[in-house]
C-alpha cells in the first residue's frame, strides 16, 4: 500500500506500517500488532506512542493489560490543522526576522548566484533575458555573439528574436566572428578574432549569462546572478563598443 501520503504527514515508514497493520487488525495488544508488522515490541511501542500523542490512536485496558486501537481515520484532518497552525506560526516568525536576517545578508555584500542549464532547458536562459529586461528601465542587454555557438542557442526557441521585438526589448551585439544578422531594436558590430572554444555571453540587468558547446556539441549555460559581476561585464562591453 503506498504510505507516502502518510509520510507527508509526519508519519515514518515503520509508524505509518504499525498504523495500517492496527487498523487492519483492531483493538491489538502491543505483541500482538509487533507479530504482525514483524517489529521488535519497542519498536512497535514507540511507533503507538509517537501515534498516541497525534490523536490517531487510543489505548485501554483489557485483562490487566494494555491494549491499542486506531481512532476513526477522519482523525487525521486533526493533524493535517495542527500541521497548518504549525506553519503559520513559523511563517510568522520568519516574517518577523526577515529584516534582520536581511541586514546581515546586506553586510556581507550579494552572494553570486550561478545556475546551471543543460541542452534541454538552455531557452530558459533567453526566457529569463526577456522577462528581466521587460521589467527594466533600459529595457535592454548586450551580447559577445561567437560563431559556433548561435545556430545552436536558438533551437528550442526559434521564435525568440520576433518575441523579442514585440516585447520591445532592445539588444547591442558584438559579433566574434563571422554571421550575424539584424532583426529590429538591435544594434550589431563585428570583431575579428578566432578562438577555439566559442562563448556567448548575455549581460542583462543584474545577470551575465555564458553559453557553450560541450564535447558533443550541446549547448550547456550558467547564469551567474550578481549585480558586480553584471556591471563590470557591461563596463567592458561599452567600453569595446565605442571601438569598433
Amino acid at each position: 500500500m503506498n504510505i507516502n501520503y502518510l509520510k507527508k504527514l509526519g508519519f515514518s515508514d515503520k509508524v505509518a506500517k504499525v498504523y495500517l497493520g492496527l487498523l487492519l487488525l483492531g483493538p491489538s495488544s502491543v505483541r500482538t500488532l509487533a507479530e504482525h508488522v514483524e517489529y521488535n515490541r519497542g519498536t512497535t511501542y514507540d511507533a503507538l506512542k509517537w501515534l498516541q500523542e497525534e490523536g490517531v490512536v487510543s489505548f485501554f485496558k483489557k485483562d490487566s493489560k494494555q491494549h491499542f486501537v486506531a481512532e476513526n481515520p477522519e482523525m487525521l484532518h486533526a493533524i493535517i490543522k495542527k500541521r497548518q497552525s504549525e506553519l503559520s506560526r513559523v511563517e510568522q516568525s520568519v516574517e518577523k526576522h526577515i529584516p534582520e536576517l536581511l541586514a546581515l545578508y546586506n553586510a556581507g555584500g550579494g552572494r553570486p548566484v550561478a545556475r546551471y542549464y543543460d541542452s534541454k532547458n538552455i531557452h530558459l536562459i533567453l526566457e529569463d533575458v526577456l522577462e528581466v529586461c521587460e521589467q527594466d528601465e533600459e529595457s535592454l542587454y548586450r551580447i559577445y555573439s561567437a560563431e559556433g555557438v548561435r545556430e545552436y542557442l536558438y533551437d528550442n526557441f526559434p521564435t525568440f528574436s520576433d518575441v523579442r521585438i514585440t516585447k520591445g526589448v532592445s539588444v547591442k551585439v558584438v559579433a566574434v566572428g563571422k554571421g550575424g544578422e539584424l532583426r529590429g531594436l538591435d544594434e550589431r558590430k563585428w570583431l575579428q578574432a578566432n578562438t577555439q572554444t566559442p562563448t556567448y555571453i548575455l549581460m542583462y540587468p543584474g545577470k551575465t549569462a555564458y553559453v557553450s558547446l560541450n564535447a558533443k556539441e550541446k549547448p550547456i549555460g550558467v547564469v551567474i546572478e550578481n549585480d558586480g559581476v553584471y556591471e563590470i561585464q557591461k563596463a567592458i562591453f561599452d567600453s569595446l563598443w565605442k571601438t569598433l
